[in-house]
């Protein structure tokens, strides 16, 4: 895994961030709309808007803006939205998952299914690569939340399943079910994450090396870039050699 987060991170330091956070927001604010529409207003009484609130607040979403998003979740007029998994392989044979929230399935998948085309991919059935992959609870702390060791031991204590630590933070993961009361004692022990999703964490990587791995970013990048994407996954294990390459 720890080849697939440089290889995020270097992706977001790419100078992007103007735009970047624009549509950051914009997803952020759908995701808590949807969260919304889906269960009741409240976050204290809606576990996955509890968990989009908290992700905006730690981008530093806006207050009114967040409140503005719970409230459209009520309103009338509010959008409905679909929630849609798309899977496909990218350049070298990796594995990609791409969620996405639309109100428009077919504007949706023409603009993934182009976008894989484009860029050295191909996109699959549904299934045809998350039967690789475990959906889990991950906690992001910054490095400064503590040690390897303590972080470590802070997560073997709230129940967790296993921590990654590199440069940029420690991440932690936990069963899907058992999310929120990891995330609760970890935030007890170590303070308030950085983020907490549930996502995809694929149990084989795929290595991808030479041209294969600035056209996969390039995929990956374009896919973040849709509107109607959320979250985009990928098993890639890149080499630090080609990492740093990238980064140049």
């Amino acid at each position: 895994m720890a080849g697939h987060s440089k290889f995020k991170n270097i992706m977001h330091r790419k100078g992007r961030a103007d735009s970047v956070r624009s549509k950051l927001f914009s997803k952020l604010s759908r995701e808590i709309t949807v969260a919304a529409k889906m269960g009741l207003p409240d976050p204290a009484m809606n576990a996955r808007l509890r968990l989009a609130v908290n992700n905006a607040k730690s981008e530093s979403l806006p207050k009114d803006v967040i409140d503005r998003a719970i409230k459209k979740a009520s309103g009338g007029d509010a959008e409905s939205y679909d929630e849609i998994r798309y899977e496909g392989f990218g350049p070298g044979g990796v594995g990609v998952i791409v969620e996405a929230l639309t109100d428009n399935r077919n504007r949706a998948a023409a603009t993934v299914r182009s976008t894989f085309s484009k860029n050295g991919g191909n996109l699959g059935e549904t299934g045809s690569v998350s039967f690789m992959w475990d959906r889990v609870g991950q906690i992001v702390y910054a490095p400064s939340a503590g040690s390897e060791e303590t972080v470590m031991e802070a997560a073997i204590e709230a129940g967790a399943d296993d921590v990654e630590t590199d440069e940029d933070g420690h991440t932690v993961f936990a069963a899907f079910e058992l999310l929120s009361d990891v995330a609760t004692a970890l935030e007890a022990a170590l303070g308030p994450a950085r983020s907490t999703n549930i996502v995809w964490r694929p149990r084989v990587l795929t290595p991808v090396t030479g041209d294969a791995v600035a056209t996969l970013m390039k995929l990956i990048e374009t896919l973040e870039d849709d509107d109607d994407v959320q979250h985009v996954y990928s098993n890639a294990d890149i080499s630090a050699e080609d990492l740093e390459k990238l980064a140049g």
